[in-house]
Parts: C-alpha cells; sequence; structure tokens
C-alpha cells in the first residue's frame, strides 16, 4: 500500500506548488517576493469560487506600487484646495444648448469641450482663472476652460461626454483638488494642443512667452 502514501504525497506537493488555495483561487507566483502580495488578491476575489491561473510577478507589482506612490508624493508639492465637484456635457440640460446651436460645445475660452488626458473643466474664475491645470482624484487632470452661472466660489464642474456618464461616474461630490498651474486668465485650442503634446510644462512655458 506504499504506492497510495507516495501518490498522496506527490498530489500534495503539486496542490503547494500551484498555489492552490482552499477557497478554489489559484495563483502561481515568480520571485519570492511575490507570494504574499498575490494572496492578498484573494480580498478582492469575493464571492467567487475559482479564477484562471494566472503569472504575477514581483517587479511588475512593484512597478504599479511605485507608480502609486510617486503619483502621491509628487501631488503634496502643490496646493491643495476643498471644492464641490458637479459633472455637466454639452446637452441642453446642463449648457441650454441644442447641437444645432452654433456654440454648442463650445467653452467661455473658445476651446471645444473635449474627455481626455486633460479634460475642459468650468470653474469660477475668480478661483481659478482660464488656463488653470487642477488634478482631481476620480477624475484626472482638468484643465480650466469654461465657466457657469452655478459655478460660484469653490466650486467646479467636469466635463462628461453624456448625460448618462454624469450621473454613473460622477454625480456631486466634495474632494480635494491640486493646483498644478495657475492659469494666467487665457486659454486656446493652441494652448490645449501644446499641453496635450509637451504636458503642463508648456504651460508654464506659454504664459512666459506672452
Amino acid at each position: 500500500m506504499k504506492w497510495k502514501f507516495y501518490v498522496s504525497l506527490a498530489i500534495a506537493i503539486a496542490v503547494t506548488v500551484t498555489g492552490f488555495s482552499a477557497s478554489g483561487l489559484t495563483y502561481t507566483a515568480v520571485g519570492t517576493d511575490a507570494v504574499q502580495a498575490v494572496y492578498g488578491l484573494k480580498e478582492k476575489q469575493e464571492g467567487v469560487k475559482r479564477v484562471k491561473k494566472r503569472m504575477v510577478s514581483a517587479s511588475s507589482l512593484k512597478q504599479v506600487i511605485d507608480k502609486s506612490n510617486d503619483l502621491e508624493l509628487n501631488l503634496k508639492q502643490y496646493p491643495k484646495v476643498r471644492v464641490v465637484a458637479t459633472g455637466y456635457y454639452a446637452g441642453y440640460e446642463s449648457t441650454g444648448k441644442t447641437p444645432s446651436h452654433p456654440q454648442y460645445g463650445i467653452t467661455y475660452s473658445g476651446v471645444k469641450v473635449r474627455r481626455g488626458t486633460y479634460s475642459t473643466i468650468a470653474a469660477d474664475l475668480r478661483v481659478f482663472p482660464l488656463g488653470t491645470v487642477l488634478y482631481i482624484p476620480g477624475y484626472g487632470y482638468g484643465v480650466v476652460a469654461d465657466k457657469g452661472g452655478a459655478v460660484r466660489g469653490n466650486k467646479i464642474d467636469l466635463y462628461f461626454e453624456t448625460k448618462q456618464d454624469v450621473y454613473s461616474q460622477w454625480g456631486k461630490r466634495t474632494v480635494d483638488v491640486y493646483v498644478v498651474h495657475r492659469g494666467s486668465g487665457k486659454f486656446t485650442e493652441e494652448m490645449y494642443q501644446a499641453l496635450y503634446d509637451e504636458g503642463v510644462a508648456a504651460m508654464a512655458r506659454l504664459q512666459n512667452e506672452s
């Protein structure tokens, strides 16, 4: 009957090596430092009986963590302002304009509304002048290109492409935003293109040149 013992032992070893857990989750860790982080993933899989085996490297986990930490550290150097942030879109409910209006989707600055790496947002221009670049947690970078009748004081309006996006992705929140660059009161399509191509440094350069 010794062969049964050796078969059982071989199965037990195979289960241990492949990282099979009692909950049915399977992972294969690459690198000794990754093992503890890998098991931490189980908390994110509540209610899931089994997931496919995946390869997780210690180096890739470190890169993700470093990137997140770098963002937090970099933001600490900028002024932080608490605001009430709402969402808007180019449609009638938000702007009073229909798609047939010649100024539909055009901001106060003259720049067309955009949702992307640097999204166009509205603000009280006495608080955040045109061209101000903010980092809004949960939304990303926004550049002040618009104003609004109801946007007063420490309030900003974040652009979304559809009304559904406004409600499903944002709604209304009180958040701490970071003033990455304070604008000069002017923002144009040329400035937006430079911002997109070169990053925030382009805004400071253009401001100095003008």
